[in-house]
């Protein structure tokens, strides 16, 4: 397809900043051109036009951690500390999950973050191969990295399942669907398994990486206090200071890491995070909804760690929708240290889209608009009571603008969304199976 966007303010989140007026140019899956409006028309006088007059044209956000598929608890079991919300309530529900109701999940997930102007996510679950997340993501033409979570318990199970979705789902759907190894967490991979883990990425990424781009590693790191207790407890392992330096201390980080939450780190932490040019995922939402705490994200940008952001969960957030995201990081950050100046508009609005990019290793084709990149945009309508008057189009994204104004959703040069009306999938089918799935859950849960 050749596209032309024009008319509209282009805010690129690269070299060229903000440009009024601006046009871009799409062959295929790529951008090929950028500049103002009159000169580009001129240039391409046949191409197919969008005329983005009054509108915001952007990078698509990207979610850095999700669990796609858990949007079949989105209300469930709310107010819950983690440990209890996991062991009592999420675990026995997942366990109960067959590969149809986890791809169902996911599917409606993509639904949503598709409406909500969200073009890629880094999703964390179990992979299983009749139905999985990365078939829902295809299908809804969502651009996504897929893992396979990995516990202690169940260590064969685990490499069968790496082995096939990588084989199977790496670099496929036209290069928009990306594999990852994703060890839970600390307190649940002991640490043998985890250096055997890393030592898989490594091999995985020698068969399969060549053309479908790396295989990243994806973990839940530092989210609660008492999580080296309970490496301790589980392990016996030796935690002297904190988590990420434990995991340090496994020689398992390096830059193709990308941990969620870090809420709880020391000093020491933050100095390993940078030197091993870790990449983190905030995910403020959940962290206040569980009550697990603030990651101190000033002081890991001041020490140079690469910081995205996430929803986490629709069961722990309780949506996908990163616009909301975006804003309580920035509004959070100020709030707790008393500084109005921590994390400008421009800062967090990088964090969900180059710097997403960066964390997920995929910022050479996504995560700005440049030339030669990949064709991940999104159109947002200005047109609304709350984002008039405009003095600042980094503010409004940050601040006022909401899910529901995204109207144009293109990943991969692909129109997937237009006028709000998805042309991938039927949203009204996808909840209607979301409920039947959610129905059948239940009734054998009190099977049970």
């Amino acid at each position: 397809m050749e596209i032309v966007i024009f008319g509209g303010t282009i805010v690129t989140m690269g070299d060229k900043g903000v440009i009024r007026d601006g046009a871009m140019v799409i062959e295929g899956d790529t951008i090929i051109d950028i500049g103002e409006s009159s000169e580009i028309k001129r240039k391409y006088p046949r191409y197919e036009r969008i005329n983005a007059a009054g509108k915001i044209v952007m990078p698509g956000l990207i979610n850095t951690h999700q669990h796609a598929a858990m949007s079949l608890l989105r209300g469930y079991a709310d107010d819950y500390p983690l440990r209890e919300w996991l062991e009592n309530w999420v675990w026995p529900f997942e366990r109960r999950m067959t590969g149809y109701d986890i791809y169902v999940g996911a599917l409606l997930t993509a639904v949503e973050s598709i409406m909500g102007g969200t073009t890629t996510i880094n999703t964390m679950y179990h992979y299983m191969e009749d139905y999985n997340e990365a078939m829902a993501l295809a299908e809804a033409g969502l651009r996504g990295v897929v893992g396979h979570v990995c516990f202690s318990w169940r260590k064969e199970e685990d490499r069968r399942a790496l082995e096939s979705l990588i084989k199977r789902w790496h670099g496929k759907a036209n290069g928009t669907i990306r594999a990852s190894v994703d060890p839970h967490a600390p307190y649940t991979v002991d640490p043998e398994y985890m250096k055997e883990l890393r030592a898989v990425t490594f091999e995985l990424n020698e068969k399969y990486a060549y053309g479908g781009g790396p295989i990243i590693w994806h973990t839940h790191l530092a989210e609660t206090e008492d999580e080296a207790k309970k490496v301790r407890d589980a392990f016996g392992a030796q935690v002297e200071g904190g988590v990420v330096d434990y995991m340090d201390s496994l020689g398992v980080l390096g830059s193709d890491v990308i941990a969620a939450h870090c809420v709880h780190l020391t000093r020491r932490d933050i100095e390993v995070l940078s030197l091993r040019n870790v990449k983190v995922a905030h995910n403020p939402i959940s962290n206040l909804k569980l009550a697990s705490g603030i990651s101190p994200v000033p002081d890991l940008l001041r020490a140079g760690v690469t910081v995205s952001l996430g929803t986490d969960s629709p069961c722990s957030n309780n949506s996908a929708d990163m616009f909301e995201v975006i804003k309580f990081t920035a509004l959070l950050h100020k709030g707790v240290n008393k500084n109005p100046t921590l994390l400008p508009a421009e800062t967090v609005l990088r964090m969900a889209t180059i710097d997403g990019a960066r964390a997920l290793s995929w910022d050479r084709e996504i995560g700005s608009i440049e030339v030669g990149k990949k064709a991940d945009i999104i159109i947002i309508d200005l047109q609304k009571p709350h984002l008039r008057p405009v003095y600042s189009e980094i503010s409004h994204l940050t601040y006022a603008a909401k899910s529901s104004d995204v109207e144009t959703v293109i990943v991969n040069g692909r129109i997937i969304m237009e006028n709000r009306q998805l042309k991938t999938v039927r949203a009204d089918e996808v909840m209607e199976r979301a409920e039947k799935v959610k129905e059948r859950l239940l009734e054998r849960l009190r099977e049970q």
